[in-house]
């Protein structure tokens, strides 16, 4: 059986920097990584608060901000064999937003959704980054675009 390694919920928001300031604010949050698109959107990032950690992106095209009454949380959930946890999770009814393929910011992961419409990243570590690396490879990311 593959390991499960961690898992953190991964909040889409309409505005990505007044999020992190309000969850600052609120419960102390440290931002501890933050990554952007060359418009300055946040495409990622992880706050600590105490012994708990969180993501935050801006809505994009792929993930839109909630509408009223919506909540669009991906869960992040990091595993030893994404490929294995990706194939059960479609054995078992899952469908394929993003195939699980090599990314270029140090992990091999994809999309699901499961039957009851909740969006999974399924990742497994594949290189050890700086954040420095991790943002030119973003910023190239969206060069190539």
């Amino acid at each position: 059986m593959t390991d499960i390694l961690e898992l953190y919920p991964r909040l889409v928001v309409g505005d990505g920097a007044g999020a992190c300031a309000f969850y600052a604010s609120a419960l102390g949050a440290e931002t501890t990584e933050r990554y952007t698109d060359p418009d300055g959107r946040i495409v990622h990032a992880m706050l600590r608060a105490g012994p708990i950690h969180f993501a935050i992106k801006d809505a994009d095209g792929y993930d839109p901000a909630p509408a009223a009454g919506g909540v669009p949380v991906i869960m992040a959930l990091y595993v030893s064999d994404a490929d294995a946890v990706a194939g059960r999770m479609v054995a078992a009814g899952a469908t394929v937003v993003f195939p699980v393929a090599d990314q270029p910011y140090g992990e091999r992961g994809g999309r699901l959704a499961d039957p009851y419409g909740h969006l999974w990243m399924i990742a497994q570590h594949t290189e050890r980054l700086t954040p420095e690396q991790i943002q030119a490879r973003t910023d190239a990311t969206y060069e190539q675009a």
